[in-house]
């Protein structure tokens, strides 16, 4: 078991003892468990997967941040994170089609890499409502 926090800018999102999470990372998704190796990555927008102590699986869209392990504690610093019963479908697929008219548009106004991001965060939104609200 280590201690897991999750801080997103406007709270602690979550802080429990886990046994493992598996994260978006900027390299690849990538597992923690006990004793891992001091590491501080960037993570990407992705599944954020926990095993709690009770080995229950707990799974989270999360848009980006940092994550550091040191001495089994891992602190997630998410630019923003959601559990599945909180995502907004209709508000992931609104976003899909504005970033798609947008990057479709070629105007020289666009920020391409903010609409591609944009995009990706959505569709990550609409990976993990699918996945896991719809098998219910």
């Amino acid at each position: 078991m280590y201690h897991l926090t999750i801080v997103t800018p406007e709270k602690i999102f979550y802080e429990e003892d886990v046994s493992s999470i598996i994260a978006p990372g900027s390299e690849g998704y990538l597992g923690v468990l006990t004793d891992h190796a001091p590491l501080i990555t960037a993570l990407i927008p992705g599944k954020l997967d926990i095993r709690n102590k009770k080995n229950e699986e707990k799974v989270f869209a999360l848009n980006g941040g940092f994550l550091e392990v040191y001495k089994n504690k891992v602190t997630i610093l998410a630019d923003s994170i959601e559990s599945p019963e909180q995502i907004d479908l209709e508000r992931a697929q609104s976003a899909v089609e504005r970033a798609e008219k947008r990057l479709k548009s070629k105007s020289p106004e666009i920020d391409v890499n903010r609409a591609s991001q944009a995009m990706l965060r959505a569709l990550n939104r609409i990976k993990i409502y699918d996945s896991y609200i719809k098998r219910l």
